[in-house]
């Protein structure tokens, strides 16, 4: 029966994951108890971990193929931003109990799809049963050239700010999963799917990485809300980012909710789960980064500027006074 748990750690291993490591000499067909990786000569690799679990990063019924999608999508956003090549990753899989065939066989897929898109292979593991959550522990692994990492610090007085895509929608899709269709009254012709899509499906812009790594002075990945993030940035790098509220950039659906209710300005810019990328970039290169993301059909939007100040970040409105929120963005403590 296609809904048969599988009492088997092995059988989890032979038939669902070890695929997702073919082509990969290093990664061993998963029989071995490591992996190797020769990194390329001349590269420094980048690591990341970052781990998904239900009941905080998911729901536990959402679909086993996005939440392979996720797992792995939130990590690659990272090496966008530090403007890395994804080479590979590690995943650690925990159940509360023995899953399913065909669970795992989508879990399988979905992360099949996402390892086509960002261009990489599983290279080993562990998988595991223990109380509590289902949890998806992915340490990914990129390259970029000897000591060309784009820090989160980098950015300096009088660079310009970008952000790629759009903000606020997938703390609108959240919304959306987390509540029935007629719970609250959101604008009409709201693209309710597109937006739990956007929540699910994170879809960092690797296409741009090359145009970070080479242009980019500082930049991290949106995960907390663009405010807290920014935060970071600025702090880490001893500038004040200064954002213009409205250069935020938003979608069509963002937009109508906006005119909805303006009060949700706040909850879009502070919400969390973007995986887009800020990035400073210096006045001289700034043309040749919207050339780059062009031609990659990334969207990119200059938001604000690096300013000498009190390290940190503002968003001003139109006056140029600095907004206050009740939050910055989305803390796990």
């Amino acid at each position: 029966m296609h809904d048969e748990p599988l009492q088997s750690e092995m059988a989890i291993i032979r038939e669902f994951l070890a695929p997702l490591a073919a082509g990969e000499p290093g990664a061993f067909g998963l029989a071995d108890d490591c992996a190797a990786l020769t990194p390329t000569a001349g590269c420094d690799l980048v690591l990341k971990t970052d781990p998904v679990a239900a009941g905080v990063h998911f729901f536990p019924d959402d679909a086993a193929a996005d939440i392979a999608w996720k797992a792995l999508a939130v990590n690659v956003s990272d090496l966008v931003a530090k403007g890395a090549k994804p080479r590979g990753y590690l995943m650690a899989l925990s159940f509360p109990e023995p899953p399913t065939r065909e669970w795992m066989a989508a879990f399988a897929s979905g992360l099949g799809e996402a390892q086509q898109a960002f261009g990489l292979r599983l290279l080993g593991g562990d998988t595991d049963r223990r109380p509590g959550p289902l949890s998806v522990s992915i340490t990914v692994l990129g390259e970029v050239p000897a000591g060309r990492m784009v820090r989160r610090g980098g950015a300096r007085v009088g660079e310009r700010l970008f952000v790629t895509g759009s903000i606020g929608d997938a703390w609108l899709g959240l919304q959306l999963r987390a509540t029935s269709p007629g719970s609250r009254a959101w604008p009409k012709g709201i693209g309710r799917k597109r937006l739990i899509g956007r929540y699910l499906r994170p879809a960092p812009p690797l296409a741009l990485a090359p145009a970070i790594l080479a242009m980019a002075s500082g930049a991290m990945d949106l995960s907390d809300g663009l405010v807290k993030d920014a935060e970071r940035m600025g702090r880490a790098g001893g500038v004040r980012l200064e954002i213009a509220a409205g250069l935020v950039p938003f979608s069509e659906d963002a937009r109508k909710v906006l005119t909805a209710d303006p009060r949700l300005y706040d909850e879009l810019v502070t919400g969390g789960d973007d995986y887009q990328v800020l990035a400073a970039v210096a006045p001289v290169q700034v043309a040749a980064f919207l050339a780059a993301a062009g031609a990659v059909d990334v969207q990119v939007t200059e938001i604000g500027v690096a300013c000498a100040g009190t390290p940190g970040a503002v968003v001003l409105d139109a006056n140029g006074q600095p907004l206050a929120f009740a939050r910055a963005g989305y803390d796990h403590f």
